[in-house]
Parts: C-alpha cells; sequence; structure tokens
C-alpha cells in the first residue's frame, strides 16, 4: 500500500469521528504550592471544539489522496 493511500485512509477515519465528536474535553492538575508534604493543587478544564466543516473536508481530502493514488498505480 503506498503511502499516500495510507494518509487518505488517515484523514477519512479521522474526519469521521470528528463528525461524530464534536468536543474533546480533559482536566489538567497543575501544583500552585508545594511546602514540605503539603501540596495544594488548581484543575483547569480545557475543551476542543471540533468544526463540522472540518470533519468533512478532512473526508473529501482522505477520498481524493486514495482516488489518486489508486489511478498512479
Amino acid at each position: 500500500m503506498k503511502p499516500m493511500s495510507i494518509l487518505g485512509i488517515v484523514l477519512i477515519v479521522a474526519g469521521i469521528a470528528g463528525l461524530f465528536v464534536s468536543r474533546i474535553s480533559w482536566t489538567e492538575t497543575k501544583p500552585v504550592v508545594k511546602a514540605g508534604p503539603i501540596e495544594i493543587n488548581h484543575e483547569e478544564d480545557h475543551s476542543l471544539w471540533i468544526p463540522t466543516a472540518a470533519g468533512v473536508v478532512s473526508v473529501i481530502a482522505g477520498l481524493g489522496l486514495v482516488m489518486v493514488s489508486r489511478k498512479n498505480a
């Protein structure tokens, strides 16, 4: 399998996943004070929004790469 078709398949899978999952969220814990055995931590919530258009463009680009790699085979 050519590297271009592998990249196309990865883009298709990532685009489909982006269409189903619209937001990725995670929590990050940061230490504020460390004084011997005492620690004070701060938790931050982060979220990453994935636009629907990015998923669609990724799927179309992946399909294009797969088609071009098959044409050149």
